[in-house]
């Protein structure tokens, strides 16, 4: 397929995803909630960048970031050394979490914290994490075990932290699985299997994403008993003030060398440890190392346009309405609008494309890509709505997440492997910059026109975002595994008689 028909392709894609979440935010703005012209014309300026870099960034992704994370977990693999895999995989998890823009953005928000500190704490978790994912894939270890035990510390910590830096140890497990991170994690987890042989290989090929979303919260956790950061939490400010186009379009230019600086820097690692694995053990032909680096090329410039159309032009109008929607009569009237836009903006993830394809690929399309995207826009929109409950009640966010990992641990046991690790995996997926960009500032607009706290109450949105999929995928899973079982019940129930009596009367019977 040509490059002009891959990026028609890729541009439907990502109008399909975004243009939902455009459509209502435009119907909110006429009937519900009016914002000004200014942020009505940046939230639109801000989709069409988003647009561009959804079709260049997944063209990037399918093109280098999958093939350069399956050829390195290959390649691990065939090693069949311990110590290197368990060294190699540290230093990918270390670089390519630094790698992670979003990161950045956490380490800005903890003041109380240094941002090196931070930013290399949450950098060692994610790698001691990677290695631990890969040694349970090498050995074929069930993955519900491992949660249950890694979730348990999760919790058990919880009860020793400040409780205004509970959501934000919470948030950074979603935060850190980003656009950078979950293509070449979930490609390097099913180059790893390709090496197995036995029947477990593809129901482990995923996972990674879901044990290195730990690493960050147990990271950050262990970093609030150390500095005990009271009122240590930075909130951002996201208000606009431009008084005409000009200074507008000023705006977006100013912007954009800073992320086109940013992804710079965080591409740059990736490439490095891929060029020293490419001259130590890959040997990769020049054709396919040259399409490889084409393709991270688009990669760059998708998350360039990505970026600055989220946190530039998404981040103002998702504040504006949040508080606008939380001044109105009837104030509840934030949960079912959450909800629907949960619903729909999950689709608009960079990293969610990535993820369903996959999903459909490793499982010869058993698992769909739509079935895939429903069960998470179910789950998003669940969450978002749980959200804004917290942003109305102040409740605790433990009061939600406790009985929430509980179910999804419960039913970890009773469903095919392999949904228990994508359920996992597509909870650090859904969180991405969207939500950050967009969801989060909804929550915190909302938070400051009710008068409530910022830090405790909008704050945790990321990290609901990534507990509800785990049930919803699951549950689908559940439900796939009862009706198997109805069929081979069925089928058992069939006597010969029978299956003679349901033949066709024209039908050919060969002794």
């Amino acid at each position: 397929m040509g490059i002009k028909k891959k990026l028609e392709e890729k541009w439907q894609e990502a109008l399909q995803a975004v243009l939902p979440i455009i459509c209502i935010v435009l119907i909110l703005c006429f009937f519900i909630a009016p914002v000004s012209p200014s942020i009505l014309l940046c939230f639109l300026m801000g989709a069409m960048l988003i647009l561009a870099g959804m079709m260049f960034f997944t063209l990037g992704a399918e093109v280098s970031m999958s093939p350069m994370g399956e050829r390195v977990g290959s390649c691990l693999t065939k090693s069949r050394n311990v110590f290197v895999i368990i060294l190699v995989s540290f230093l990918l998890g270390l670089i390519i979490t630094i790698s992670e823009p979003d990161l950045q953005v956490l380490a800005g928000q903890v003041s109380a914290v240094p941002n090196l500190v931070l930013i290399l704490s949450v950098a060692c978790g994610v790698g001691i994490f990677l290695v631990i994912a890969l040694l349970r894939m090498l050995f074929s270890i069930p993955l519900p075990p491992l949660l249950v035990v890694f979730y348990g510390i999760v919790f058990l910590l919880s009860a020793f932290i400040p409780k205004d830096f509970l959501s934000i140890a919470f948030d950074s497990g979603g935060v850190t699985t980003g656009p950078m991170t979950v293509p070449f994690i979930m490609a390097l987890g099913i180059g790893v299997s390709s090496i197995r042989s036995d029947r477990h290989a593809a129901d482990d090929s995923f996972g990674l994403v879901a044990l290195c979303s730990v690493g960050p919260v147990l990271a950050v956790m262990i970093l609030g008993m150390i500095f005990n950061p009271r009122d240590g939490i930075a909130v951002t400010d996201v208000t606009l003030e431009v008084d005409n186009s000009r200074q507008l379009w000023l705006m977006f230019c100013s912007e954009l060398p800073s992320y086109m600086k940013e992804i710079c820097f965080s591409l740059l690692p990736v490439f490095v440890f891929f060029m020293v694995f490419q001259i130590a053990a890959l040997k990769l032909s020049r054709r396919k190392l040259v399409k490889i680096l084409i393709g991270l090329a688009y990669t760059y410039v998708g998350l360039v346009l990505f970026l600055t159309g989220a946190n530039v032009g998404f981040m103002p109008a998702g504040s504006y309405l949040g508080q606008v929607l939380a001044r109105q009569k009837h104030p509840e009237i934030l949960i079912p609008i959450a909800a629907i836009i949960g619903y729909f903006i999950v689709k608009a993830e960079p990293a969610v494309y990535v993820l369903n394809r996959q999903v459909e690929d490793m499982t010869d399309g058993a698992i769909s890509a739509k079935a895939m995207g429903t069960g998470l826009s179910i789950g998003v929109s669940l969450s978002l709505g749980l959200a804004m409950v917290r942003v109305l009640t102040g409740i605790s966010i433990l009061w939600f997440l406790i009985p929430g990992y509980s179910i999804a641990l419960a039913i970890s046991f009773f469903v095919p492997r392999i949904y228990t690790a994508i359920a996992f995996d597509s909870g650090g997926v859904a969180s991405g910059p969207m939500t950050a960009a967009f969801l989060l500032p909804l929550a915190q607009g909302a938070c400051t026109a009710l008068g409530g706290n910022l830090v405790t109450d909008a704050f945790g949105v990321v990290a609901m975002v990534a507990m509800t999929p785990l049930i919803t995928i699951q549950v689908m899973g559940l439900f796939v595994k009862l009706s198997e079982n109805r069929r081979k019940k069925a089928a058992k129930t069939v006597t010969p008689a029978m299956a003679f009596e349901l033949l066709e009367e024209d039908a050919i019977i060969e002794l």
